[in-house]
């Protein structure tokens, strides 16, 4: 253990708590959140489609991820799922409001992004999960996965987009 791995474990745990209280936010009602059945209001008026499934992906993600984050285990994964929900999160919600959080914009979504894929790219550290269990993947890999994070959010950016859109009716 030297200072480095101290601060690998101070960013998880930082991000990771971060993501797992708004997750919990979205589905018990903790600390003034909306809890499911409201969440899954806010997620029709964002236009995503089935509501059902994106209402558990996107708070599931929060969550389970930030509390994967946080214990350091499957690390690169967690830390993945996260970047992709921030992708979705500032695309969706914050970019049309500018860059500083005190408007709403994505100044805030975008340090725990950034806090992710740090991690990510260099696993969890002495003071992890994975490292008692051995777990640990190429740094090819994790930058691969990463990639895929994005990705993955900027797919998901679309559904409302596509959803919206109505085939033209022949008459």
């Amino acid at each position: 253990m030297d200072t480095f791995d101290l601060a690998l474990l101070v960013l998880r745990l930082g991000v990771g708590l971060t993501f797992a209280a708004h997750g919990a936010q979205k589905i018990f009602g903790w600390w003034g959140g909306p809890g499911i059945s409201a969440w899954k209001g806010a997620i029709e008026r964002m236009g995503f489609r089935p509501v059902t499934l994106f209402a558990a992906i996107s708070s599931l993600a929060e969550l389970g991820g930030g509390l994967f984050l946080a214990a350091g285990l499957f690390t690169p994964v967690a830390g993945a799922v996260l970047v992709g929900e921030c992708v979705v999160i500032i695309g969706h919600v914050h970019w049309p409001k500018g860059f500083f959080n005190t408007k709403g914009g994505y100044e805030f979504p975008l340090v725990l992004a950034v806090g992710a894929v740090a991690v990510t790219l260099m696993e969890a550290g002495a003071w992890s999960v994975d490292a008692a269990i051995g777990f640990s993947l190429d740094a090819n890999l994790r930058v691969a996965l990463v990639a895929l994070g994005i990705i993955g959010g900027l797919i998901s950016l679309a559904v409302p987009r596509l959803s919206s859109q109505t085939p033209a009716t022949q008459e």
